[in-house]
């Protein structure tokens, strides 16, 4: 049934459940899955689509839970979606010309500065605050930008979007991620789109992972709409942290 051992892809699938309850809350699942498929034998390109498949339903649970409780929109923002869904598209595409070695020798610093920007910025909270950034701008620069880079690499866009939403678009911590999962979600999509004909997905273990991330996202969404910024701000420097640390270690060796 599964493209691996059962109790290989029955781990796989609490990995998503984890992953999903982090990624609604601050991002960053990533970091739990695709090591997770690495370690059960899936090579760099079969990890990449295969958490493409299973990631874009926990996003979507949590864009729809985020939805149904007012803190964002899917009719006004549709416009921004399909930006970012072309934007993830677009970066799969480019995914093969640009070397990763690159990014992950660029992304330890970034994802470090999106973290001290949440840990050491004062007056962050779930109030929203002065527009640095007009929507339009915004929709045209910021999202395309950070969806292309997650088609073509992934670790930390919900992190880039977070930063992205509080510091030019000024929304409050809370309206940021919910707005940041509609959008990931959207990338994750255009990027799946792509993959999906590429001959390398982990198809049934995929979906049983898929089924994990949606419990996930939904437990993690809740407790972030109950709590807000109180636990969003330090569990997103806590991830960007250690999504950091990760790519370190990796370009170490």
């Amino acid at each position: 049934m599964f493209e691996i051992a059962t109790d290989l892809a029955v781990l796989l699938v609490l990995a998503a459940v984890v992953a999903g309850f982090v990624d609604a809350i601050a991002g960053g699942g990533g970091l739990i899955t695709v090591p997770a498929l690495l370690l059960a034998g899936a090579s760099p390109v079969e990890a990449l689509a295969t958490n493409k498949l299973q990631g874009t339903f926990g996003s979507a649970t949590a864009s729809l839970a985020y939805a149904r409780a007012g803190h964002v929109r899917l009719r006004d923002q549709a416009g921004m979606a399909a930006i970012s869904g072309l934007g993830g598209a677009g970066g799969a595409l480019l995914a093969h010309l640009i070397p990763a070695e690159v990014l992950r020798l660029v992304m330890p610093a970034v994802l470090i500065g999106v973290a001290a920007f949440f840990a050491f910025r004062k007056g962050l909270s779930d109030a929203d605050r002065v527009e640095r950034m007009r929507p339009g701008v915004f929709a045209f620069t910021a999202v395309p930008l950070i969806a292309a880079y997650d088609g073509l690499f992934g670790p930390g866009t919900g992190s880039f979007f977070m930063i992205a939403f509080v510091a030019l678009a000024g929304f409050g911590v809370l309206k940021a991620t919910a707005h940041t999962k509609l959008l990931n979600f959207a990338s994750n999509l255009g990027s799946l789109l792509v993959f999906a004909f590429s001959g390398v997905m982990w198809w049934m273990t995929g979906l049983a992972m898929a089924l994990g991330q949606v419990l996930g996202a939904a437990l993690g969404a809740r407790l972030a709409m109950r709590v807000g910024a109180r636990v969003i701000r330090p569990l997103l420097v806590a991830t960007s942290t250690a999504m950091a640390l990760r790519l370190i270690w990796q370009a170490l060796g």
